[in-house]
């Protein structure tokens, strides 16, 4: 179990540095983007056809995490159903292998 322990304290330390880098960098992108909107000047308004049919930004952002989520789930049950398809082959290795201290005959 200790094992299993440090993998998690690993994975958690991770995340963690993970999360802390994403704030900073929106941080700076929130700074850099105040900055920018004092100082760009006023744009014509630009008429593009069908623009109205466009996904938002935030519509594109969703889309593309909602398939990686579903893509993701159903690989892990991929690999889970190949677990399981093998287990009668792993659970015969295992059986078969030699203990340290016996002899294979």
């Amino acid at each position: 179990m200790a094992e299993s322990s440090v993998a998690q304290e690993l994975t958690s330390e991770v995340l963690n540095t993970i999360s802390k880098s994403q704030a900073a960098v929106v941080e700076a992108i929130e700074t850099w983007a105040s900055v920018l909107q004092s100082i760009k000047p006023d744009l014509p308004a630009v008429n593009v056809p069908f623009a109205d049919k466009l996904p938002t930004p935030h519509d594109l952002v969703a889309g593309a995490y909602d398939f990686a989520e579903q893509l993701l789930a159903s690989q892990r049950k991929f690999a889970e159903d190949l677990l399981t398809a093998t287990a009668p082959l792993l659970a015969t290795a295992t059986a078969a292998k030699p203990k340290k201290n016996e002899k294979a005959a």
